[in-house]
């Protein structure tokens, strides 16, 4: 039977803060690469993802076009299927599809809405969820089971290491672009407004880029749950899907940002040891 693949996205997460983190589980699957999101937010990135790509290493003196084919063909190897080339991929170019022809169950649990259910990223697989909670990974891998009897594919987009870094009440900063278009939607109006809020200073970029190392090694945590769960032969695929700016270049964030800080992320790959 081929291999269970576990496909997990850290959403925002940015190579130096996983490198930061302790994560003695994420560590039994070996060294995180550093690597480059094709874009700098989720909903690209991830459409990337369910095409069979993964970040690239940016390579000089190449072709481009060598770097798709051998991206595609480390299919091959990953999950001990011989026809996983790239020439297989086509014409959907999805991921999820051709490993569903290979008797695949597919399965999706997501945390981000631009993700949902109603979106084409859903397409081809048999079960596709959108989380209740933002931070929910302890769920996903509460709801995960394997079988004996057919391989499964799981894509997982985990919440907890995007903004607001699993903070909340107090401890969760103000910003005029979210907060007060949420606030002003839900008195009626429209969003729109004056952002008059003063930039983040210098202590609170380094405050947000530490909490995202600590939401790091919570995941890590429950990663360690998720590989006593899984079947010996699993393999596993995690990857940030894009970084985040915390005061580089005079940017915070990601998305409209073009900045290298915004597309660095950590790739790290291997069968369960």
């Amino acid at each position: 039977m081929p291999r269970n693949l576990v496909f997990m996205v850290l959403d925002s997460c940015r190579y130096d803060s996983f490198m930061r983190a302790k994560t003695p589980n994420f560590d039994r699957l070996g060294t995180a690469e550093k690597r480059f999101s094709y874009a700098s937010w989720t909903a690209p990135s991830h459409y990337t993802f369910t095409m069979g790509l993964v970040p690239h290493r940016s390579p000089q003196g190449v072709y481009a076009s060598e770097v798709y084919k051998e991206d595609f063909g480390a299919w091959v190897e990953r999950l001990g299927i011989p026809d996983l080339g790239f020439k297989n991929f086509i014409p959907e170019l999805s991921l999820p599809k051709l490993l569903r022809d290979h008797g695949y169950k597919t399965v999706g649990r997501v945390s981000m809405p631009v993700l949902n259910g109603f979106t084409l990223i859903n397409k081809f697989f048999d079960d596709y969820k959108l989380m209740s909670n933002h931070n929910d990974f302890a769920g996903m891998v509460k709801e995960m089971t394997f079988s004996a009897e057919k391989p499964t594919y799981y894509f997982l987009n985990l919440g907890e290491t995007h903004y607001p870094y699993m903070l909340s009440g107090e401890n969760l900063p103000h910003i005029s672009g979210v907060h007060g278009a949420v606030k002003s939607l839900a008195k009626g109006g429209d969003g729109g407004g004056k952002v008059d809020d003063e930039f983040f200073d210098d202590a609170m970029m380094k405050s947000l880029h530490d909490q995202q190392v600590r939401c790091v090694e919570y995941v890590d945590g429950l990663f360690g749950e998720l590989l006593e769960k899984a079947p010996e032969d699993t393999y596993f695929v995690i990857v940030g899907d894009h970084g985040e700016a915390f005061g580089e270049g005079g940017y915070f964030g990601h998305g409209p940002v073009m900045h290298e800080i915004a597309f660095t992320v950590p790739f790290l790959e291997g069968k369960r040891p």
